[in-house]
Formats: structure tokens, sequence, C-alpha cells
């Protein structure tokens, strides 16, 4: 391991810090480069590219962590380059193969180790990979060009004061269309939500739920999150929708739920009107992990799951867990960790 940076890891919060290499490689004329590690931070790019004006992009969020070993892994970075493909598919990019995509990311950890949070900090290293069209295209039509770009920076909780509970509202705004780009990760969804996100927090929540777009009687997300509930007979129950970006985390902690605390686990319908059948609920995703849900607020109801102030059991279990398989502490399943 390189010598630590001079941070204080137990600070840090969700935010940009530039680390001292990032990898970039370009396609053209129908296929990738070997791509390489660069030091500049910035990206020279025409005017007319595709990425700018039409959205032709989508991106990725997974971390490295370091173990009590100090060896340092990546936590299912194969899920996250088959996601990447499916968005590229959906919005017409050539898509980067697992091999590289992982190479890749295993560069920019290996070119930034200084930034590697210590175990036991709290802390993490994220990395966000993207792709995006770039080219002179003026035409609403694939780019020419494309550029695949890995970075990365240490980051402490997504939501402040880590994992305690936070509350949420619902919103009448919608996040994605019915048959639309839901579940690819495009920035197109993402700045859909920055102003009901901006009115939750406005009105004192962390974030906002969005309902199914077709009736706004079933909850979706949470903000960038996925949802999940524990109902009072113990089952893991988390939300089912062709516009519900497919999340990493939300899987595993399906797996975990089933296999590791032999609970009953169900993908369905989640309505907004039946929340007594919860008793504990969270959003969970890879910048938060899971964030517990105290209370939602939905017209005039305001409703608390297991407590505002106080993690609950079951989801305090699922998170230790979880996390334990990432810090290398719980036995993985199989394929799941990628040591750098």
């Amino acid at each position: 391991m390189a010598e630590s940076q001079n941070i204080n890891w137990s600070e840090l919060g969700f935010s940009y810090i530039k680390t001292d290499l990032r990898y970039i490689s370009v396609w053209k004329d129908g296929s990738w480069d070997d791509g390489n590690l660069v030091e500049d931070n910035k990206l020279s790019i025409s005017e007319a590219s595709t990425g700018l004006h039409y959205g032709q992009q989508c991106f990725e969020g997974l971390k490295a962590y370091q173990t009590k070993e100090g060896k340092v892994q990546l936590f299912r970075p194969d899920q996250n380059a088959e996601r990447m493909q499916k968005s590229c598919e959906r919005i017409r990019m050539p898509e980067v193969s697992t091999e590289k995509f992982i190479d890749a990311c295993k560069q920019v950890v290996n070119g930034n180790m200084s930034f590697v949070p210590p175990y036991g900090s709290g802390a993490t290293l994220y990395l966000r990979p993207f792709i995006f069209g770039c080219g002179d295209t003026i035409g609403v039509k694939p780019a020419p060009e494309y550029i695949f770009c890995v970075f990365c920076m240490p980051v402490g909780p997504y939501f402040k004061g880590g994992m305690t509970p936070v509350n949420f509202m619902t919103t009448e705004y919608d996040r994605a269309a019915p048959s639309g780009t839901g579940q690819a990760k495009v920035g197109g969804n993402y700045a859909a939500s920055l102003m009901p996100h901006e009115e939750a927090a406005n009105k004192g929540f962390a974030d906002c739920i969005y309902l199914d777009p077709a009736t706004h009687t079933k909850i979706e997300e949470v903000g960038a999150a996925n949802f999940f509930g524990i109902t009072r007979d113990n089952k893991f129950i988390t939300p089912q929708s062709p516009s519900i970006l497919p999340s990493i985390t939300k899987y595993s902690l399906l797996h975990v739920a089933k296999e590791y605390m032999k609970m009953e686990t169900e993908e369905s319908d989640v309505k907004i009107d039946e929340l007594d059948r919860f008793k504990e609920a969270g959003a969970c995703g890879t910048a938060a992990v899971i964030t517990p849900i105290g209370g939602v607020q939905h017209k005039d109801n305001f409703h608390v799951f297991h407590s505002e102030t106080e993690v609950g059991p079951v989801t305090k279990e699922l998170y230790e867990t979880l996390v334990g398989i990432q810090l290398g502490d719980v036995k993985a399943p199989e394929g799941w960790i990628v040591e750098v």
C-alpha cells in the first residue's frame, strides 16, 4: 500500500476530490483503443457532442474497500459492467466489455492507492465509470466517437449522519416514464430528479419518494436509491417495476436476507397506502449502502416505521452483514469480491 493521503477520513462527505490518475479510452472507427491513465481531470470535446445535446451518456458507481489485512478489493464490479452494457444498448452506445471495465477500475485504484481510506475509517474509495458520445454530430443520432472514463475519490456517508434514520416525502413528479429509460443509468433520469429533491429538502426531508408513473399508487425509488421494507412477519420486500434502476446493492441485500439471515424475500408491488405492513424500511444503493427510513410523508399522512431516531434491528443486521462482506470480515458469495 502507498502511504495514505493526509485526509481526515472520518469527516469526509460525499463530494468530489481530485485524485492523481483517471482512466480514459476512446471509441473510434468501430473499436475501443487500449486506454490509459492520465493526470489531467479535464476533458476536451467537440461543442457538437451528443453527450452534451441529446443526453447520450450513462454512468456507474462502485467502491473499493481496504480490508483488515490491508488488501484492497472491489465489490461485484462485473455487475456494474453488465448494467453499463445494458444502459449503452438502450441509448445506442458501444458497449465496454466486462474485462475492459474491471481492468480500468483496477488501474484507477492502483493509480490512486494513497487515496484508499484505511480499514475502520468508515470511508471508502468511490469509482465513477462513465461513457458519453462526442465528435461532430448535430443531428439526433448516435455519435461517431465515444469516451469511456473512470475516476475515483474517497467518500464518507452519502447522507449526513450515516446509518441514522431520515425522513422522506412522496412527490407528484415522475422519475422516468413507464416505457422510458428508468432501468438505464443515464443522466437524464437524475436531471429530472433535481427539482423534486430541492422541493423535498426545502421542506425538511432528506429526499423524495417516486411513485409509479402510471398510477402514482406504488413506491418505485427513494431519491437516487431503491426502496426495501421489512414486513411485520419478517419478510424482505422491494418494489418491482420496469422503470426502476436495478440496484446492485438491492440484489445483494436480497441475497443476504435470504441466504445469510434466512428471511423470505420478494420483489413485488409496494403500495403507498399500505405502509402499515412494514415494521422497518430503508433506501439502498452504492453511495448510501443503506439509509434507514424513519418516516414517510404522503399527502396529509406521516407514517413512522421503526423509529425516527433508532435503526431497526433487521436493517442493522442487513447493513452489518453486507458491509462485512464488502470489507472482507464476512465470507462473501463466490464471485462477489475482486481483489485489486
